[in-house]
Order: C-alpha cells, then structure tokens, then sequence
C-alpha cells in the first residue's frame, strides 16, 4: 500500500499519495536523480486509463515501474506516458516506459516529438549542457514513431475522471508546456515555476541554454496564474499547496528570475570574458543549495544556468 504523505523529503523509489489540496488518483516517487533526494519527480494518476507525468532521466526508470506493481497498476494498463518538454531529466525515461508498457502512448510537445523517436542530437546537446553530470544519465531508449503522441496548446489528454489540458509554456524551452489537471485543481509545471526548495521554503531559478527567454518565462507565469489552480506539482521536489497564495508564489518567482538574468548581465559587464562569468557563479554558488542537492550539483546547476542567460543576452541584443 502506498505511503500518504504531503512531504516531499522522500526516499528513492517510495511511492507517496499526494494529498495536498483536494488531489485525489495521485501518486509521485523520487527516482532518486543525480543521488539526491527529492531532485527528480515522477507521477502516477491511477484512472480508467493510468498515467505517468514525467519519466525522469532513465536511469532509475525501474523505480517507475515497481510504483506501477505497488499501485497494482498493469503494465498493460498503461495508458500513457505524458512529459512537459524533451530535456532528459523530464523525457529521458519515457523510451524505456513506452518499451514495458506496450499499451501506453507518449505524449510529448509536437515540436520536440522527433527528437525523442531518434534522440542523437538530444544527447549531444544535453552532454554539451550538462558536461560531467552526465555521469547520472543513460543513453535514452528511441521511441518508435507510432507510439508517439505530438500535442500543441489547447489539446487535452482524457484519462477518465482526470483529464490533462495542454498549455504552452516554451520560456524555459522552446518545447515546453504544462499540464493542467481540472479535476485535481493543480498544474504539472515543469520548470515553468522554477524548482521549489521545499526544505527552505525558496524558489530557485533554472534557465537553461540553448532556449532559455526571460520574457516568455514571464508570460508562462501569467498562464499558471490564469489556470489558478492549488497545487503545483513540480518536477523537482514535488507537489506544493498554494491555494492560498498563488499570486505570492509566482511573483517569487519572477523576482528571482528576474534579478538573476541582471545579475548575469552585470557580471558579463564587468568582466567582460563570458567563461570568467560562468566561473564566478559557479565559484560562489549559494551554499544554502549545497545540502538541498550538494555542492557539486549546486555549482554544476550555476554554471548551466549562466549559460542559458548569456545565450538568451545574445538572442535579445541581436
């Protein structure tokens, strides 16, 4: 039987009910990406046709499917697998899911469903990104072309009493959107909302290259804040009740975004050499991330960060 528990501080592999807000059918484990707890989210809506939202990076993807058993969820019964966008540690499971689960169709934004079905140049760019963390990662399975589902804006996915509307959110990637759930008045956010540091009550930025864009991250809060739901499920550390302040949790948010995109570009100012500004942040990355997800992935995740904001400085000066 499944753990109930609202907190996000999870063990790999255990499988919790997420009963914050009114959420019902719904289920998260922590796959355990990149060795530390909480960091990589996947979902489970136990309905006439089950899903699981996001896949992870693959590496752990068994853990997805014992969930699957412990929910006496058939793989057969599989209906689908459903990702907010292509990069690895939200799709790079869904191969390896779609391969057990021979039933369920991948659900992945149209304009990076090819990208999956032959996945070379998504592994070269996301080594290029991520550089010695790929160490954490596993070549992605290709996903047959006929087993994926392209979906735009206003497409809506019907899994039985729970449906997911698709909402395009490409600020964060050109490839991104987000899920609403009616029925469960919450939102899958992808990195649209940023990564919530339970444990710290914070929201920290992700902007990654090569797609990352300010202003359209800026409009993406605006759609969540149109949708108005209670809960954001997060990808990374999991679900979060904001009933009672979503308009606070997203103008965090933006100031964050916000004041880190200056902060980058002063710092570019000043030192004028854009590998010295890559190393500055990743040489006084906060500390207080250090034990929410170690130094090395804070100072990693910095470094990253950096470069989508000095690859969308360029973009926006062109």
């Amino acid at each position: 039987m499944a753990d109930t528990d609202t907190d996000t501080e999870t063990d790999a592999g255990t499988v919790r009910e997420v009963t914050t807000g009114d959420c019902s059918d719904l289920y998260y484990l922590d796959t355990g990406m990149y060795d530390t707890s909480g960091y990589g989210a996947a979902y489970i809506l136990d309905d006439d046709g089950p899903a699981v939202v996001e896949s992870g990076i693959g590496t752990n993807h068994e853990r997805i499917l014992e969930a699957l058993e412990e929910l006496d969820i058939d793989r057969e019964e599989l209906a689908a697998v459903a990702v907010t966008h292509i990069h690895l540690d939200h799709a790079g499971g869904a191969g390896f899911l779609a391969e057990k689960c021979p039933n369920a169709d991948v659900y992945v934004p149209d304009v990076g469903a090819s990208l999956l079905a032959d996945p070379g140049k998504l592994v070269a760019g996301t080594k290029n990104a991520v550089g010695d963390q790929w160490e954490f990662y596993v070549e992605p399975e290709p996903i047959p072309e006929d087993r994926i589902v392209g979906i735009e804006d206003g497409d809506t996915i019907d899994l039985g009493a729970h449906e997911l509307r698709v909402h395009e959110a490409p600020g964060h990637a050109f490839h991104q959107v987000i899920f609403e759930d009616p029925a469960n008045d919450a939102v899958f956010t992808g990195d649209a909302a940023g990564i919530w540091v339970p444990e710290q009550e914070r929201i920290v930025e992700t902007s990654p290259p090569s797609d990352f864009d300010l202003e359209q991250c800026l409009a993406d809060l605006e759609t969540i804040a149109e949708i108005d739901p209670d809960v954001l499920l997060y990808t990374h550390f999991g679900p979060r009740d904001v009933g009672n302040d979503l308009e606070g949790a997203l103008a965090a948010y933006e100031g964050v975004l916000t004041e880190w995109v200056e902060a980058v570009e002063a710092k570019r100012a000043e030192l004028e050499d854009d590998e010295a500004v890559v190393e500055h942040f990743a040489e006084t990355a906060d500390e207080a991330l250090f034990d929410a997800w170690s130094e090395r992935k804070a100072r990693a995740e910095a470094a990253m960060n950096v470069r989508g904001v000095l690859g969308y400085l360029d973009s926006r000066d062109e």
